[in-house]
């Protein structure tokens, strides 16, 4: 028999749970689209303990809608090895690309990264960064805040994660990086967003971009292309992959030293 009160208890024991677990952790992810849940993936097969933290209430980032709402998206050789790893099906569509649909490249993303071990949070903002400077400017956490408290426009006081690494994924906005650029001066960070579109340049720029920003936080993805100033590459995705890649290994080689 279905029990109201039994459901109200485990719905909150459960999450109770998980984030008490989640208070410290190895690698905070900002942002559930294509270079998060793809950093994400590797970040956690590499038995890090690995958190996604997402504003809305989905994931996939730019990849749901597709071209102009059109359900398709376009990978390049060699990021469609990434999304055939996680199980999707690709079209070849030219020398060196693929097609496929923009909800199945969501799911099987997601679904790599959680197989791989990767907690997903949805609804929750990163507000702030957790900074230390004793010898050097470091970033050690994030600030966190139900999105929904946010948008009420209504003070409720936030909570820290402490990790070891921060990424931001959080794509043309940059949202960590704007904070920790508002917040922390001496980190010298200049936010001035990403240029017009120019797709191959992009893709490549947007991997080389990729990286540590300072110590304890990273770039990825379009955070990496709005940090650096690159172009904007549009509904290919390629390089999205290969950069939360690229940040995954980075990340993983600097927390094994």
């Amino acid at each position: 028999m279905i029990n109201e009160s039994m459901i109200t208890r485990t719905i909150i024991e459960k999450a109770a749970k998980d984030w008490v677990n989640l208070s410290e952790i190895d690698v905070a992810v900002v942002g559930a689209g294509p270079s998060g849940l793809t950093a994400a993936a590797y970040l956690a097969k590499a038995g890090l303990r690995t958190v996604v933290f997402e504003r809305r209430l989905s994931f996939g980032g730019g990849i749901g809608g597709g071209g102009m709402l059109f359900h398709k998206i376009v990978v390049q050789s060699p990021a469609e090895e990434i999304l055939r790893e996680a199980g999707c099906p690709l079209e070849k569509v030219g020398e060196g690309l693929f097609a496929t649909d923009s909800s199945t490249a969501i799911a099987k993303l997601a679904n790599s990264a959680i197989d791989a071990g990767a907690k997903i949070i949805l609804g929750v903002t990163v507000d702030d960064v957790i900074f230390r400077d004793e010898t050097q400017p470091k970033i050690v956490g994030v600030v966190l805040q139900w999105t929904a408290v946010i948008m009420a426009g209504i003070h409720v006081d936030p909570l820290g994660v402490k990790a070891k690494a921060v990424v931001d994924c959080t794509g043309h906005d940059a949202e960590v990086l704007s904070v920790a650029s508002r917040k922390i001066p001496e980190l010298n960070l200049s936010i001035r967003g990403e240029k017009s579109m120019w797709a191959s340049e992009a893709e490549k720029l947007t991997v080389e971009k990729t990286g540590e920003v300072c110590p304890g936080l990273y770039a990825a993805g379009m955070a990496a292309a709005a940090l650096h100033n690159t172009p904007r590459m549009g509904p290919i995705f390629g390089g999205m992959l290969l950069s939360g890649k690229k940040v995954a290994q980075l990340i993983v080689e600097k927390l094994r030293k």
